[in-house]
């Protein structure tokens, strides 16, 4: 569905003549059909949205190379690179919704330090993309304590 309204983007991209997003969203298309090729079967949601997400990474540890060369303009190329890639994932849960799952997660599993693992798997699998792993890390790191 996702990886659908890609194409769809891309093609209208192109008769717009918007390069910087082709050339995002063409990126995003190879990514994907790697990862398809290498699972041997077609990308559901989830996977698509893991992919945009590992493609955001990637661009925020550019951004940041770039701005530690003083290249403004490479980091700014980014930066709208990475809010094209972001306009394809789901909205960002909220802040008090995510500690309460994460809370909640703790007390089914009767969680303690040593079950980090087991609390932020269980956490990524309910928030389903919808909050990234450094941010999920921080709450299950704070409510651990």
């Amino acid at each position: 569905m996702i990886l659908k309204k890609v194409r769809s983007d891309l093609k209208t991209a192109m008769k717009t003549g918007d390069k910087e997003k082709v050339s995002i969203l063409r990126m995003l298309i190879s990514v994907a059909k790697n990862r398809e090729i290498e699972l041997k079967r077609p990308l559901d949601d989830e996977e698509s949205i893991s992919s945009i997400r590992s493609q955001i990474k990637q661009l925020n540890e550019s951004y940041e190379q770039f701005k530690k060369g003083k290249r403004n303009d490479l980091a700014e190329k980014a930066l709208h690179e990475i809010d094209i890639l972001k306009s394809y994932l789901p909205p960002e849960i909220e802040d008090m919704e995510l500690e309460k799952i994460v809370k909640d997660v703790i007390t089914e599993i009767n969680a303690t330090k040593r079950d980090f693992g087991r609390v932020m798997k269980e956490v990524i699998s309910r928030v389903s993309g919808r909050a990234d792993g450094k941010r999920i890390n921080e709450m299950v790191k704070q409510q651990l304590q």
